[in-house]
């Protein structure tokens, strides 16, 4: 009986000393598309740690968009120790009282094809709920490129027949409403000068418009960005930050980007998603087209690197376009009544294809699952863009995994 005793100890001991040595942990957790818990490692094995592997956390929580979703998925965040607020008891919060923060939103269509206003409300609200106040501005902004569209025009962000609950509420509609109350919350649609180049405001250029590189990187992009003054006096490069025109310098830290794509299928690179949505951020008039051609060659991936980085990605799935999309009429849209978050857009995007949108295009014909498969390698194919324009954010040190094992997802149920 001691002998079986004192095995058992040894045991529990070569237990403990292994955990110890490779710092392990386990994490209950729910992922994929099945409200089942697993138990996945927080870490890879060594061969990975030596290699530099690393974890990316996905919040999913289910809402229609008027509810408390967006609240839920804070807490949610909050309890994993990614914290909304910025404090001066939790200084590493992500948004603080006084910061500008802008909303990047997907407003070149209307329907189910745009950002869902509900949510896009309910977000804004929890800016303003900040613990000490918030004393900054919210900035709702798009570039529908003034071309194609829901009536080959460009974006709006008035749409008539817009994707909510209500549906006559528009974005506009609801920026109108928190101004109503004396919020310091606008709208720019980079549309209206999305053909005018100009220069930054640091060179004395004073103008709305886009500040364009000049030179073509190797994924085929030409970098290019929004910078214009909003109708609260505002001055905002995209890439450099806000301008104090008087200390003649930027204020980088103090410009902070929300990522809100809707989850939709697309004709040609076949899943839109957090990193597809920096296609709002560069002029393709001015670029001849670059920007929107060097998407199938991680061009989105320099775009985020090389202008301004998304403090958190924020992806709508409350209703989704499996087929036909970037346009999404609603007799054609799915309602999955989820949302989710995360500071890795590419792992956004690997879990939400993989788990959301492929098991909905399956259900249609033509097959084209397929190719939004994340984990497709085939040059053209949803896997193989998305990977390289991870392979860009690597390139600049920026977290970025496609790896399933090193993705952990919070919720889902």
């Amino acid at each position: 009986m001691k002998k079986i005793a004192g095995k058992i100890v040894m045991a529990l001991l070569v237990v403990i000393f292994l955990f110890t040595c490779t710092g392990r942990a386990a994490l209950s957790v729910s992922t994929g598309n099945t409200s089942s818990t697993v138990v996945e490692q927080v870490q890879g094995s060594s061969e990975d740690d030596e290699a530099g592997a690393f974890v990316s956390s996905i919040f999913v929580e289910n809402t229609d968009g008027t509810d408390n979703g967006v609240l839920r998925l804070l807490t949610s965040m909050d309890g994993q120790g990614l914290n909304f607020y910025r404090t001066s008891s939790n200084p590493a919060g992500l948004f603080g009282s006084d910061d500008i923060i802008l909303l990047k939103i997907n407003a070149q269509w209307a329907e189910r094809g745009g950002t869902n206003t509900d949510l896009i409300r309910g977000v804004i609200q929890a800016l303003l709920d900040h613990p000490e106040g918030f004393r900054g501005e919210i900035i709702v902004a798009d570039n529908g490129q003034a071309q194609f569209g829901s009536e080959r025009t460009g974006g709006s962000l008035d749409w008539r027949n817009a994707n909510s609950a209500d549906r006559r509420t528009s974005t506009l509609a609801v920026i109108r409403s928190f101004q109503a109350m004396g919020h310091r919350v606008t709208g720019v649609l980079w549309d209206d000068f999305t053909s005018v180049r100009v220069e930054e405001f640091s060179a004395g250029d004073n103008r709305n418009g886009f500040v364009v590189e000049g030179n073509v990187r190797s994924t085929g992009l030409e970098v290019s960005y929004a910078k214009f003054t909003t109708e609260f006096g505002t001055q905002v490069s995209f890439r450099e930050g806000i301008w104090n025109a008087q200390a003649r310098t930027y204020d980088s830290e103090s410009l902070k980007v929300i990522n809100m794509p809707v989850l939709k299928s697309h004709g040609l690179f076949y899943v839109t998603g957090a990193v597809k949505n920096y296609m709002g951020v560069p002029s393709d008039r001015l670029t001849n087209r670059r920007s929107h051609n060097s998407v199938g060659t991680g061009g989105m991936g320099t775009l985020l690197a090389e202008t301004r980085y998304p403090t958190l990605n924020i992806l709508d799935m409350i209703w989704i376009a499996p087929d036909r999309g970037p346009g999404s009429p609603y007799n054609q849209a799915v309602q999955i009544n989820k949302i989710a978050a995360s500071t890795d857009p590419v792992a956004l995007d690997y879990w939400a294809a993989k788990y959301i949108l492929m098991p909905e295009a399956a259900k249609l014909p033509g097959a084209r699952s397929a190719v939004m498969n994340p984990d497709g390698t085939q040059p053209g194919t949803f896997g193989h863009w998305l990977r390289l324009s991870m392979d860009e954010l690597h390139r600049v040190g920026i977290t970025a995994t496609m790896t399933e094992a090193d993705i952990l997802v919070f919720g889902n149920d």
